[in-house]
């Protein structure tokens, strides 16, 4: 694993297109160059283009497919310094933002852009400071945004390049009334872009009062699911759920990310993991920004073996490396369940998604199954006496896990 300038590069399909062939300068291409981007992606392959020229955009993909550079370089490309807040990029959470930030400071160098990172949980006194200095370009979670914009602190109305990253997590979130109060301020004449990994009701209807005759782009893998990943579901009794977890950490050692539903479970399940000796720390919205980042940082890095999240981590964190994802609580839609699951196998690598269920849990498992267009495969772990499950079948109506 390679970083650079805070960027985390994974290996990652690649089309056989150049970045001169999209249409980038040779300052863009140059600092694409020193990152060690060789070839595009296919969404970066698909979007830049297009972007290029002005076009509003609808981008469907999976994270890890590149999807960020896909928008920031034709902003750095685009923009140039010194003429006032003219991009606007739209983050469901302060890591995305944060991520977003570091290609902005890296790839718009070049035409010395400057970036102003709005989100909360931080003090909004350095942040004021940065609006104060008139960046180029903005990348702020909603909420933090509305608050600046209330407060005088910045104007959205020479806004030239709207960018909505992972927007289906940022409405799950229930943005959707700043998202709109948001882009009521905006200049109506602006490029669009939109970025999410699925295309629910909401974002049609976005795309449809926001955006001008979107071109829609879509490299999402049919069956909804990356690649490389072996699903597995051990079902077992309530009691048992602990017990299941602890032998599959025993069983699987590489580095893992084990979901929990709400932030209390996952609290439970750190001091759980920490008295077994366990090299483990957690995420979730309660913990403040610095303990975020460096929950992240000793994950990514190896010194914690696990990391117990929350949904906030389903989607846009960029961890490479993980092996191993578990569902300690089994996720509330199937969506949720493919964005879990795109934390492993990310580009060419292998991975394992594990799901810990109860019966209760069996109607969203089989909807789960439909989106992944397969069954998943019933397994056992040493020392855990599965559920017998039900199944309706002309055969015989019993199978014993």
């Amino acid at each position: 694993m390679k970083f650079a300038g805070g960027i985390p590069q994974h290996p990652v399909d690649t089309t056989d297109k150049s970045f001169e062939a999209l249409g980038l300068g040779k300052t863009i291409v140059d600092a694409i160059s020193r990152v060690g981007f060789e070839h595009p992606t296919p969404i970066q392959a698909a979007v830049i283009p297009l972007a290029l020229t002005g076009r509003d955009v609808v981008g469907l993909a999976q994270t890890g497919s590149g999807k960020t550079a896909a928008f920031v370089l034709p902003i750095a490309e685009r923009l140039t310094h010194g003429k006032g807040v003219r991009a606007l990029i739209l983050a469901p959470t302060r890591e995305i933002a944060m991520q977003t930030k570091a290609f902005l400071d890296l790839f718009g160098s070049e035409h010395r852009l400057s970036t102003a990172c709005l989100i909360g949980g931080v003090r909004m006194t350095p942040q004021t400071e940065a609006l104060h200095k008139t960046p180029d370009v903005i990348v702020a979670t909603p909420g933090r945004l509305l608050d600046h914009v209330n407060r005088g602190h910045v104007k959205l109305d020479a806004i030239e390049v709207l960018v909505l990253d992972e927007a289906d997590h940022m409405l799950d979130l229930g943005f959707l009334p700043q998202v709109r109060d948001i882009l009521r301020r905006l200049p109506r004449e602006r490029q669009t872009m939109m970025f999410s990994a699925t295309m629910p009701d909401t974002i049609e209807m976005i795309a449809s009062e926001f955006m001008r005759t979107p071109e829609q782009i879509d490299i999402t893998p049919q069956g909804g699911a990356a690649e490389g990943i072996s699903h597995r579901v051990y079902v077992v009794k309530l009691e048992d759920k602990r017990k299941a977890l602890l032998e599959l950490l025993r069983e699987e050692l590489g580095s893992t990310l084990v979901f929990a539903r709400r932030k209390v479970d996952a609290d439970w399940l750190f001091h759980v993991l920490e008295r077994e000796g366990h090299p483990v720390t957690r995420i979730h919205s309660d913990l403040s920004q610095v303990r975020r980042v460096k929950a992240l940082q000793t994950f990514r890095e190896g010194e914690h073996r696990i990391l117990v999240a929350t949904d906030i981590a389903g989607r846009g964190i960029d961890v490479p490396g993980i092996q191993h994802v578990i569902n300690f609580d089994i996720p509330e839609n199937a969506d949720d369940y493919v964005h879990r699951a795109g934390r492993t196998a990310r580009g060419r690598a292998k991975g394992i998604v594990s799901t810990i269920a109860t019966w209760q849990d069996l109607g969203m498992v089989r909807q789960i199954e439909e989106v992944l267009g397969e069954k998943v495969p019933r397994c056992t772990v040493g020392g855990v006496e599965p559920w017998e499950e039900l199944e309706k079948r002309p055969s015989r109506t019993r199978r014993r896990l």
